[in-house]
C-alpha cells in the first residue's frame, strides 16, 4: 500500500540465465530509495535554489527561509521544543556524532563516556579516542543490559558525563529503550546522545520536555535512511552545548566578525555549519518528513512489524538457518540478521543477488564487537584476521525493511533461502571464488 510513494521499484536487474527481473531491495538500514514526492519536491525547487544567507537577490532570499525554516519542521518531527533545542545539518550520522564528540570536550573534560557493545562504529570510535570509555554489556540475545548500565553509573559515582546509545541496533533490529535510559542517565548526573539513524525513519520518537526526566539530550539520524538520499543528517542538542568555544569545522558562515586580530562567532547552528549548505538534502529532508507525517510513523511502524513477523515465521522453513532474533515484535524494527550453517555470509548475499535480484547486505555492518558478541568469536580469535584480508571475515546476513517492501518480496526470498539452505555443498562449490577475490 505504500509503493505508490517510493521511486525507482520497478526497476529490472540482471540475475543468471541472462534474465531480468524486478529488484527486490532488502538493504533499507543502509539507504533506502527517494520518495516520488522528494523527487517531485527537489525538481520544482531546483527553479529557485540559490545561495543561502546573505544574498540579496529573490532566489537567494527563498532559498534561505526555506533553509532556516527546516530546522523548525525537524525539531518538530521528534519533538524538539525549539526554544531549548537546535538542530544542525550534518552531511549523515556519522558526522554528526563526530561533531559532538568534539563539542563535548568542555563539558566532558576528564569525565567518563559510556557506549555500549551493540553499537555501529560511528558511535564508537569517535568517542574511543577522545575520552574515557567505557561499554555497558549485552546479553546473549544481544539486548542491552539496564542492570549493568545502572551498575556502572553508580560505579563511576556522578563521573559518567555522557551514555551513548543506539536507538535501534542496525545488526538486530533491537529497539533500546531510551527514555528509561534517559531516566537512569538524569539520575546520576549524566545527559544522554541517542543514535536515531534507525530508529527515526521506522519509529515514532519523541525526546520529551526538557523538565521530563525522560527526555533525550541529544539525537543524530541520517536523511539517507528515511527515503531522502542527498547527503544531509542532523544532530539535534541543547542550545546551550554550542554556545562557547567553536566549531571543528570553520569558515565562511561560522562567523559574525572577524579582523586581522579578532573573530566573533555566530550563535548556534550557524556556527557549527561551515561553507556553502546542502540545500538541496534539506529540501529533500523536510518533503520526506512531510510523506511520513502524512502517512503516520506509528502505522509505518505497524507495517514493518508484520513484514517482520511474517518473516521470522517463513525463515523457519529454511534448512540450516540461524536466526539471531527472537519473535519480540513489538521490540525491534524491521531488521533481521541471520546465517546458513555451513556456508560464508557472503556466499548466500551473493546467490540471493544472482539467482533472485534480492539485494541484502553480508558482514559485521560497521558493528564488528557486537557481531562478534552474538556470533560468539573471541577477543582472541579475532587476533587471526589482524593482517591477513584472505580470511574469510565472521558474519551475518542482513535483511532490513522499507515501507515500500511486500509479503510476495518475502516470499520470493524464502523460497529462494530454501534451496541454498538445502543445497550447502552445492552452493559452497559455486560461489568459492569470491571468498579467494
Amino acid at each position: 500500500m505504500y509503493r505508490k510513494y517510493v521511486h525507482g521499484l520497478n526497476t529490472l536487474v540482471p540475475i543468471e540465465g541472462n534474465r531480468r527481473v524486478p529488484y527486490i531491495n532488502f538493504d533499507n538500514a543502509a539507504t533506502t530509495p527517494p520518495f516520488k514526492a522528494v523527487m517531485k519536491r527537489i525538481n520544482s525547487f531546483s527553479h529557485y535554489y540559490s545561495s543561502v544567507h546573505r544574498g540579496t537577490g529573490y532566489k537567494s532570499i527563498v532559498s534561505s527561509l526555506h533553509y532556516d525554516n527546516a530546522r523548525d519542521i525537524v525539531l518538530d518531527f521528534v519533538g524538539a521544543d525549539p526554544q531549548f533545542y537546535t538542530a544542525i545539518f550534518v552531511k549523515n550520522t556519522t558526522e554528526a556524532i563526530n561533531k559532538l564528540s568534539y563539542r563535548l570536550k568542555d563539558e566532558i573534560k576528564d569525565g567518563i563516556v559510556l557506549s555500549t557493545y551493540m553499537e555501529h562504529h560511528s558511535n564508537d570510535l569517535p568517542w574511543r579516542y577522545k575520552y574515557r570509555v567505557d561499554y555497558v554489556e549485552v546479553d546473549e540475545r544481544g539486548r542491552l543490559s539496564l542492570h549493568h548500565l545502572e551498575y556502572l553509573l553508580k560505579r563511576y559515582k556522578g563521573k559518567v558525563k555522557l551514555v551513548t546509545v543506539t536507538g535501534a541496533s542496525n545488526v538486530t533490529g533491537y529497539v533500546n529503550p531510551i527514555h528509561r535510559i534517559a531516566r537512569l542517565c538524569h539520575k546520576y548526573g549524566s545527559k544522554i546522545m541517542v543514535d536515531g539513524a534507525q530508529l527515526v525513519p521506522h519509529h515514532p520518537v519523541d525526546l520529551k520536555p526538557v523538565d521530563h526526566p525522560e527526555h533525550i539530550d541529544y539525537i543524530a539520524f541520517s536523511a539517507h535512511k528515511m527515503y531522502a538520499p542527498f547527503g544531509i543528517g542532523v544532530l539535534i542538542g541543547p542550545r546551550a552545548s554550542f554556545e562557547k568555544g567553536f566549531s571543528e569545522n570553520i569558515g565562511g558562515g561560522t562567523v559574525d566578525i572577524v579582523t586581522p586580530k579578532e573573530v566573533i562567532w555566530a550563535p548556534p547552528p550557524e556556527k557549527e555549519e561551515a561553507g556553502t549548505p546542502n540545500l538541496f538534502g534539506v529540501v529533500a529532508l523536510v518533503e520526506s518528513i512531510k510523506v511520513l507525517k502524512k502517512l503516520g510513523m506509528e502505522a509505518i511502524s505497524g507495517y514493518e512489524r508484520k513484514l517482520t513477523k511474517y518473516t521470522l515465521e517463513r525463515l523457519k522453513e529454511v534448512p540450516n538457518i540461524v536466526i539471531y532474533d527472537d519473535e519480540d515484535i513489538k521490540n525491534k524494527v524491521s531488521i533481521i540478521s541471520f546465517n546458513i550453517h555451513g556456508l560464508h555470509h557472503a556466499l548466500v548475499a551473493a546467490a540471493l543477488a544472482v539467482e533472485g535480484g534480492i539485494g541484502v547486505r553480508s558482514g559485521c555492518f560497521c558493528a564488528q564487537p557486537y557481531v562478534q558478541k552474538l556470533l560468539k568469536v573471541s577477543v582472541k580469535e579475532m587476533e587471526k584476521y589482524k593482517g591477513n584480508m584472505n580470511i574469510p571475515r565472521p558474519g551475518t546476513v542482513r535483511i532490513s525493511y522499507g515501507i515500500y517492501n511486500t509479503f510476495d518480496e518475502i516470499n520470493v526470498l524464502v523460497e529462494l533461502l530454501k534451496q541454498i539452505g538445502s543445497n550447502v555443498d552445492y552452493y559452497n562449490y559455486k560461489y568459492k571464488s569470491l571468498l579467494s577475490t
